[in-house]
């Protein structure tokens, strides 16, 4: 007989979990009490329910396995929900348990009494409640099968207390194996017709499923080919930035030389993503439904397909192994196109060229230093805020997975992601990038990176404003600044308080020697950079903006 914690707690370490993210709460002790005393998995536990369920997206998004929350009833599992929308809108596996109410209080609005399952199925793949002690092994490996299978998303378990600390004589199930889709001999012979009959193709890359040998194959496959790569929004880990197939980023900040491109080529080759409104630029890089170019779309979940875009050919397949058949499609003798594809290389390097912005501190020219500095299979993590537009422009990502950040635009995100990568791979270089309204958010997570000892470096972009708002307020009400101003801590006295490093840069040329620093210290560092308001994009200042809208 094991009570339902213990069951629980066993059924995830036969399913492979390795960590566990948490606040504590007193509806899930049980499971609490399960995590004592053993080492097959980590608890980690966090300040907040929001940078817990964080950690559990960027977790899942690096291993490509569940990552794991547990939060309690209530105000514990709304906090959690900015994670379940992440890992939604990015496809992340995912898996929240929530703390609930015992089940002979449920439906009188007891304490914190929520409807999970009715709270969550909007944003979750799938929500459901466990009422029967010896039916926890069923529900969470369906949880992890159905967080990893198609396209990849958020589970949430809600947990009533009396279920989960009842006990029961039920047996661990064996771990199952995913279930994956192959593409068929004809869509691979279609793919290749559709290629060698094409004059301007290019190739799209990202969404879920990725891996290094993935990675591999898609190199090999555009290196034959000699196709263009641009990838989706946040999904520049997929090639190696450095490669001369490699085109650019789609979506927001791209390059208007790679859209036309993309706009005029005559077959689009999706690999992944699920095409939507960021990546293909607010649906203009492809018009819906029925796009203008000829587009072949594999996707691991059938649903996705055709759901938005009319595809031309439609193959449901995970990624490896569609990307595993690349290999074996035969390139023509002579390819039309590769001259197209070294003119959109010469047009990327063009555009990561750092283009100089106004003020003492150069965010510009400290994003290309940090990435020349940083080793190749470092990560580099960020939340949401014009300045992460630079970093995509002048950071060239060169390992697998050097990229941790969400295609939702969720503030607060770098930080918990950097925690977590640094967990996983606590032999790499991580790098985290934060706007001082996007950095405070999950500010209070510098005490786990202090607690576990993670030596993590935390870029913080500070103008004293929410930038991406006050750039929209200019261009729509110009000089009518509401709303927008912040009044902000010392970021640098602020880290020191939890026992990081704090670090304070007021002229670009300090910048090197503090982030050499950071980067071989053994605790967390914060560097604390003073911008200018006016560098509110590499292309524009708010002064431009502002007079553009008033002519």
């Amino acid at each position: 007989m094991r009570h339902g914690g213990q069951i629980l707690i066993d059924q995830l370490r036969e399913e492979g979990c390795d960590t566990a993210f948490c606040v504590p709460g007193e509806s899930y002790l049980a499971a609490l009490d399960g995590l004592h005393g053993q080492n097959d998995i980590r608890t980690i536990v966090c300040r907040q329910e929001g940078g817990a369920a964080m950690m559990a997206d960027a977790h899942g998004k690096i291993t490509g396995r569940p990552g794991i929350a547990f939060v309690t009833r209530g105000p514990g599992a709304t906090n959690a929900s900015i994670g379940v929308h992440i890992a939604r809108q990015d496809s992340t596996p995912m898996i929240l348990f929530v703390g609930q109410a015992a089940r002979g209080m449920l439906g009188r609005e007891a304490f914190q009494e929520v409807d999970f399952p009715a709270m969550f199925s909007p944003l979750a793949k799938w929500a459901a409640e466990i009422r029967d002690t010896d039916r926890i092994p069923e529900y969470v490996s369906r949880a992890v099968h159905t967080s990893m299978s198609g396209r990849p998303g958020p589970v949430v378990l809600s947990l009533p207390e009396d279920m989960l600390s009842a006990s029961a004589d039920v047996a661990t199930i064996p771990a199952s194996p995913i279930a994956e889709a192959h593409p068929g001999e004809a869509d691979m012979n279609a793919v290749a017709d559709a290629l060698k009959n094409a004059k301007r193709p290019v190739v799209l890359a990202g969404g879920p499923g990725w891996s290094q040998q993935v990675r591999d194959d898609l190199t090999d496959f555009a290196e034959a080919w000699k196709l263009p790569v641009a990838v989706m929004f946040r999904g520049q880990y997929s090639m190696d930035n450095r490669h001369p197939n490699y085109v650019g980023l789609a979506g927001i900040g791209i390059d208007p030389e790679l859209g036309k491109r993309i706009q005029e080529a005559d077959l689009i080759l999706v690999l992944g993503p699920r095409l939507g409104e960021i990546t293909t630029g607010g649906y203009t890089l492809l018009t819906p439904p029925v796009p203008n170019q000829k587009l072949i779309h594999a996707n691991p979940g059938a649903e996705e397909l055709n759901s938005v875009y009319r595809a031309d050919i439609a193959i449901v397949a995970s990624l490896g192994s569609f990307t595993s058949r690349l290999g074996d499609l035969t390139p023509p003798a002579s390819i039309s196109w590769a001259d197209e594809t070294a003119q959109a290389r010469a047009d990327y390097e063009a555009f990561s060229v750092p283009r100089e912005t106004p003020g003492d501190v150069k965010f510009e020219q400290i994003v290309a230093h940090v990435s020349k500095a940083l080793p190749d299979d470092s990560v580099i993590t960020n939340g949401a805020g014009n300045y992460s537009s630079f970093i995509h422009r002048y950071t060239q990502y060169k390992g697998y997975r050097s990229q941790v950040a969400t295609t939702s635009g969720t503030m607060g995100y770098g930080l918990p992601a950097a925690i977590a990568a640094k967990l996983v791979g606590p032999e790499r270089k991580v790098v985290c990038y934060a706007g001082d309204g996007c950095f405070l958010m999950n500010g209070q997570e510098l005490s786990t990176a202090v607690r576990y000892e993670l030596p993590i470096v935390i870029i913080v972009v500070d103008n004293g404003m929410y930038g991406t708002i006050r750039m929209h307020q200019e261009r729509d009400y110009p000089g009518r600044v509401s709303g927008t101003e912040l009044v902000n801590p010392d970021f640098a006295a602020y880290a020191r308080s939890f026992g990081a490093n704090g670090e304070t840069v007021l002229k670009t040329e300090d910048f090197a020697n503090v982030f050499d620093a950071a980067l071989n210290a053994d605790k967390p560092t914060l560097i604390d950079l003073k911008v200018d308001p006016e560098a509110i994009t590499p292309t524009t200042t708010l002064e431009k903006i502002r007079s553009a809208a008033l002519k």
